[in-house]
Formats: structure tokens, C-alpha cells, sequence
């Protein structure tokens, strides 16, 4: 009767005496692994988006959060005029970075995407390029 409960007992002091497992947060950063799929970034070619709105990102889309509306420049090429992802309905299964036929768009580490309104979770064009 009293075996299994020093055994028990002996199994809480081991683990108390080990290193602590929780992050005090804001002082102690996540180790973030090279592939996590984090918020979505559109690259940057010639001081423009390299996105040719050729449709792909939101047809392969499960979740249905991506917009795109094409527009044509002075010298005929497509280039997505409005471009927008509604990060409240995105399941961040990475298929739009991996249908994308000319590598516009990543998926960054960042994970620190919590707010305050809907709307600040629809992130356009503008928000989405690739800082540098």
C-alpha cells in the first residue's frame, strides 16, 4: 500500500529537480524551426511584387482565403492588382507557396499574429510584401 505511493512520489521529486520546460515569454524567444509556416509574404522583383495573378494560389486554396485581381501595366504584362488573405479563414497548409509558378509568394517564421479587429486579420497587398 504505501510501495506505489513512494514510487509516485519518488517519480514527482526526479521531475522536479529537472530543467523547467515553460518559456517565460516575452524575455525568452521560441526556437522557431526552419519550415514552419507562418504568416504569408509576397517576394519583391525590380521594386514590384513578382506575383503574374496567373490564379493558381487561390484555385489550390482548401480554405478559400485568397483574392486575386489582375491588372495590366503599360507594357502588357499581368501583375495582381489587388491581392489579399484573410488569415481568419487560412488553415496555413502552405499549397498556395507550392502551386506558385514563378516562387511569388513564402511563408515566413513569423507566428506573433494575434490582434484586436477582423479587419487587421485581411492582409492586402501592401502588408504582405517582402520586407527587406
Amino acid at each position: 500500500m504505501i510501495m506505489p505511493l513512494l514510487q509516485g512520489l519518488k517519480i514527482t521529486f526526479l521531475h522536479m529537480f529537472k530543467k523547467p520546460v515553460t518559456l517565460q515569454y516575452p524575455k525568452e524567444r521560441p526556437v522557431v524551426v526552419p519550415n514552419y509556416r507562418g504568416l504569408h509574404a509576397l517576394k519583391v522583383s525590380h521594386e514590384q511584387a513578382k506575383c503574374v495573378a496567373c490564379y493558381l494560389c487561390p484555385t489550390v486554396c482548401p480554405a478559400k482565403c485568397i483574392t486575386v485581381e489582375a491588372g495590366e501595366d503599360a507594357k502588357h504584362d499581368k501583375y495582381a492588382a489587388r491581392y489579399e488573405i484573410d488569415l481568419l479563414r487560412c488553415i496555413f497548409c502552405g499549397y498556395c507557396v507550392e502551386a506558385c509558378p514563378v516562387d511569388a509568394l513564402k511563408m515566413t517564421q513569423e507566428f506573433e499574429l494575434a490582434n484586436y479587429k477582423r479587419e487587421d486579420f485581411v492582409f492586402v497587398k501592401e502588408r504582405l510584401l517582402e520586407k527587406k
